[in-house]
């Protein structure tokens, strides 16, 4: 093995631990920091994304993962409520972010405030399935997520024909966007900017239940 490449696996392994992915859930006080890089990340890309279609007066192609309107949860609310009742992996949101990239790369969707909510609950979900030896259910990941079983039993299948069924990320692969997303991410939060800028407004009703029966329902319009 080269300098090179032995200075990447150290890199990639430092990046490993401050994003918080190997880090047990059990006992742990605070999220991983991969959750507020993450959320950082698809802030400032959907930012980007509205502003582009609102400056060109392009019009965004409705699909299913579509909402007549932004839900009143924030991105990073979004992000922690699903890591929180999901018991997902952290390294879930990785590769649910890979996966997000390629679909968007196969179907040439533009991620915007209507539809990342979608996106990133169908993306986590299918993640899980693929990674963690143990998973919930789609009717589990629709409470968690604000939809109905159906509605997410319709995303999943339409987000794994996009992907074209490819949902195998190499070591390599996964190193890389571990990278990309604490260089992305961190520099994101360096910024001050409220969750409007997204077109997302209003906060989630106060909820500390921890049981899934007491799962509020956020349906999105």
């Amino acid at each position: 093995m080269g300098t090179l490449a032995v200075e990447t696996e150290i890199a990639c392994s430092e990046t490993y631990l401050r994003l918080g992915l190997g880090e047990s859930r059990k006992g742990s006080t605070e999220n991983p920091r991969v959750l507020s890089y993450l959320s950082s990340l698809l802030e400032r890309s959907v930012q980007k994304n509205e502003s582009f279609l609102e400056t060109t007066h392009t019009k965004d192609v409705i699909t299913i993962f579509h909402g007549s309107k932004a839900p009143s949860l924030g991105i990073g609310q979004y992000i922690d409520r699903i890591f929180k009742y999901s018991c997902c992996s952290p390294s879930c949101f990785i590769v649910a972010h890979i996966y997000m990239e390629r679909f968007i790369q196969c179907t040439h969707a533009i991620l915007t405030s209507l539809n990342v909510h979608r996106l990133l609950i169908t993306s986590v979900m299918v993640a899980a399935k693929f990674i963690d030896d143990a998973f919930f259910s789609n009717a589990h990941y629709a409470r968690v997520g604000g939809v109905s079983t159906l509605e997410l039993n319709k995303l999943e299948m339409e987000f794994l024909f996009g992907l074209d069924f490819r949902l195998h990320v190499n070591i390599d692969t996964f190193g890389k966007y571990c990278v990309l997303l604490e260089k992305e991410g961190s520099g994101g939060l360096q910024i001050e900017r409220s969750i409007q800028t997204c077109g997302l407004k209003g906060n989630w009703p106060n909820e500390e239940d921890s049981t899934c029966a007491t799962i509020a329902r956020l349906r999105f319009s």
